[in-house]
C-alpha cells in the first residue's frame, strides 16, 4: 500500500512499503491472542501490542524520562563512537533497522556513515507507520546524500523478504535493547533469523542492557511520572477500541518488578477490585480476583557471559563492542561465526 509523501521531499529518496498483513488479518491474530493470553494462567497480554501509533509516542516520552537510563546511555554510546562502528568495508553498506520507531540515535551511526562513504541507503522496519515515515521524512531533508526505504512490517516478515530486495554489503541494526523483551529461546530464535539473512560481509550491531540493582532497574519501568503506567494501560485502551471490551482502566493498576532469579524486570496491570471484563470481538469474557495480575512484558538484563552464549547459540562472533564508563548499557558488533 502506498503512504504519501511529504511535500519538499523527493520521492526517489524516500518509499514506504506496508509488509504487514491486512488489517482485518491483524484484528482476528489481536483477536487469538488476547482469547489465548487471558485464558491462560497466570493471565498474559502480548507485549508486541503496545505500538500502536499512542503506545508508540508513549515510548518516545518514555525514552526522554529521567529514570529511563537506558536511551540516553546508548545514545551516549553511539555518538562517542559511530564511527568505528561503521567501518570496515570498501563500499557503502546499507543499514537495515529493525525496530526503528523515530531513528533518533540511529543518526549518529547515519551520519557517520554518510561522512566515511559519501552516501547511504537506510532501511528502518517497524511496525508503527507512523513513526515510521515520519522519522523516514525527516531524514531524507535532514541528509541529502540519504535514501530510505521504510517497511511497515513484522520482523519475521521483513527477514524473510529483505536479502532478496536489499543487496550486501549490509549493516544490521537492532538498538534500545529490544532483544530484551525476549524470552531466551526467542531471542536466540531471532538472532537466528537474523543470521540465516546476513551474508559474510554484513555485520549486526545489537544493544544490549546490562544486569544492575533492582531500584535503579524498577525505577526505570515505573517512572515518578506514571508515564510508563499511561503506555502499559494503553495495552487495554487498544483492546476496548480494536475488540469492543469494556475494560476500566481505573480498575487496574501498572506493577514493574525486578526479578534477578530469571534476570528480568517484569511488567504487570493488577485488577484493583474483583470485576468482569468482555471482550466481544475475542468471544471472550473474564472474571478477574482483586489483585489478579496480567503480564504484559518481560525486560531482560544481560550478562557478559550470557551475551556470549547467546552470540554463539545464533552461529555469531563478536567482532567489537562499546559500553559507557559506568557499564550500564553495551553496544556490541557481532559477524557470522566461521
Amino acid at each position: 500500500m502506498p503512504f504519501e509523501i511529504a511535500p519538499g521531499v523527493r520521492p526517489k529518496r524516500l518509499t514506504i512499503e506496508r509488509a504487514s498483513a491486512p488489517q482485518e488479518t491483524e484484528t482476528e491474530t489481536l483477536a487469538e491472542a488476547v482469547r489465548l493470553g487471558l485464558d491462560a494462567r497466570p493471565r498474559t497480554l502480548p507485549w508486541t501490542y503496545f505500538y500502536d501509533e499512542v503506545g508508540s509516542q508513549l515510548f518516545e516520552a518514555i525514552c526522554a524520562l529521567p529514570e529511563y537510563y537506558l536511551t540516553r546511555t546508548e545514545d551516549a554510546i553511539l555518538r562517542e563512537h559511530a564511527d568505528e562502528m561503521v567501518a570496515g568495508w570498501s563500499r557503502d553498506p546499507a543499514m537495515i533497522e529493525l525496530g526503528s520507531g523515530s531513528s533518533s540515535k540511529t543518526r549518529w551511526l547515519i551520519a557517520a556513515a554518510i561522512n566515511r562513504y559519501s552516501k547511504l541507503h537506510y532501511v528502518p522496519i517497524d511496525v508503527s507507520p507512523a513513526p515510521l515515515i515520519e522519522s523516514a521524512q525527516a531524514l531524507v531533508r535532514h541528509f541529502s546524500a540519504v535514501r530510505v526505504t521504510g517497511y511497515v512490517a513484522n520482523y519475521r516478515d521483513a527477514l524473510a523478504t529483505l536479502p532478496e530486495r536489499i543487496p550486501g554489503p549490509r549493516l544490521w541494526v537492532f538498538l534500545g535493547s529490544s532483544l530484551g523483551n525476549y524470552a531466551a529461546d526467542e531471542a536466540c530464535e531471532l538472532l537466528t533469523q537474523v543470521a540465516a539473512a546476513m551474508g559474510e560481509d554484513d555485520r549486526l550491531l545489537l544493544g544490549t542492557d546490562l544486569a544492575k540493582d533492582a531500584a535503579t532497574l524498577e525505577a526505570a519501568y515505573d517512572d515518578a511520572a506514571g508515564i510508563t503506567a499511561r503506555f502499559n494501560l494503553n495495552l487495554l485502551t487498544r483492546i476496548n477500541r480494536e475488540l469492543g471490551a469494556d475494560f476500566d482502566l481505573d480498575r487496574f493498576a501498572h506493577r514493574a518488578v525486578y526479578r534477578p532469579d530469571l534476570g528480568r524486570v517484569e511488567m504487570h496491570l493488577v485488577s484493583r477490585v474483583a470485576q468482569t471484563v468482555r471482550i466481544p470481538g475475542a468471544a471472550l469474557t473474564v472474571d478477574f480476583a482483586a489483585g489478579e495480575m496480567i503480564h504484559t512484558e518481560n525486560s531482560h538484563k544481560y550478562s557478559l557471559d550470557g551475551l556470549a552464549d547467546l552470540a554463539d547459540r545464533a552461529g555469531f562472533a563478536e567482532e567489537a563492542t562499546w559500553t559507557d564508563r559506568q557499564g550500564l548499557f553495551r553496544v556490541q558488533r557481532w559477524r557470522l561465526r566461521d
